[in-house]
């Protein structure tokens, strides 16, 4: 019982929105069941040692580096406004975002220095400040929370510096986007004094969600060719080594089985076909041990 404490994980998710969906879905490719029908603060896996911690976005970086929980999930917007002392453990590649600074569409626009004198609406002020800082702009940072993309428009502010993904709720607030401060995805970070146990634990869940990283976008390829054109075949395949190939009745043919990226899947295919290929099966990939 002792060493199944030691290794138990506790991690911090947000507890609505589209990084709580990612981040659960990860979880659940990775074979880790969260029970989703009776949420409470703290849930506990029901077949690996991790218990989900479900808190506020801005409050899980203070929570990992305080130790309240050993690692979480949080954007690295967020991440980098706290700037609170947790390790970066992993890039998720999830929930990509930006953050910008935007302006009433009409307005003509040179330059950062345009907001020299102007006050700027915003729930990150740390990264705007540093930002506006390193480019010599003196501006008037007003602190805002919920919707700040409507500051302009009731004279609460001459821009706003906020998340955008889309950019539709920019343009459905008559804004547009002129400066790029930073990009943003979803970070696993840790706190810097994991015991060896929760290590391997932590280690282990990495792993599976490398599997699960690896196998995106990639089909597995299963096809007869004919013998005289194995080679031609087997060179216009990128797959992770060389392919293998099993023999069939018909000795002119043998069966040839492979991993393709979807971004060139149907480029390759093609080839393939003009190649004699025939009778080709294609998967999805759910998961990919390299």
């Amino acid at each position: 019982m002792e060493k199944k404490i030691r290794n138990m994980l506790r991690i911090a998710v947000q507890s609505k929105g589209r990084l709580f969906d990612d981040t659960m879905n990860l979880l659940a490719e990775a074979d880790i069941k969260i029970s989703a029908s009776k949420r409470t603060l703290l849930v506990q896996s029901a077949n690996f040692p991790l218990e989900v911690l479900y808190l506020r976005d801005d409050d899980i970086p203070q929570s990992v580096a305080s130790g309240v929980a050993d690692i979480g999930v949080v954007g690295e917007n967020e991440f980098v406004e706290r700037g609170e002392d947790a390790d970066i453990i992993s890039r998720l590649g999830f929930s990509q975002c930006r953050l910008s600074l935007a302006i009433p569409k009409e307005i003509e626009y040179r330059g950062v220095n345009w907001f020299n004198g102007k006050k700027i609406a915003t729930s990150y002020p740390n990264i705007l400040r540093r930002y506006m800082r390193e480019r010599g702009v003196d501006c008037e940072i007003h602190v805002i929370t919920g919707s700040v993309e409507i500051s302009p428009g009731i004279g609460l502010a001459d821009g706003i510096f906020d998340i955008v993904s889309s950019g539709s709720t920019l343009v459905s607030n008559n804004l547009r986007e002129v400066e790029v401060v930073m990009k943003s995805e979803a970070l696993l970070i840790g706190n810097k004094d994991l015991n060896a146990g929760k290590r391997a634990t932590l280690d282990e869940m990495l792993f599976r969600f490398k599997a699960v990283k690896d196998a995106e976008d990639k089909k597995y390829v299963r096809m007869n060719a004919p013998k005289d054109r194995l080679q031609e075949i087997i060179d216009v395949l990128p797959g992770l080594k060389s392919p293998t190939i099993i023999p069939l009745a018909d000795e002119a043919w043998c069966s040839v089985h492979t991993v393709l990226d979807q971004k060139r899947f149907w480029e390759i295919i093609g080839k393939l076909k003009e190649m004699g290929a025939q009778g080709i099966l294609v998967t999805p990939i759910e998961k990919m041990i390299l």
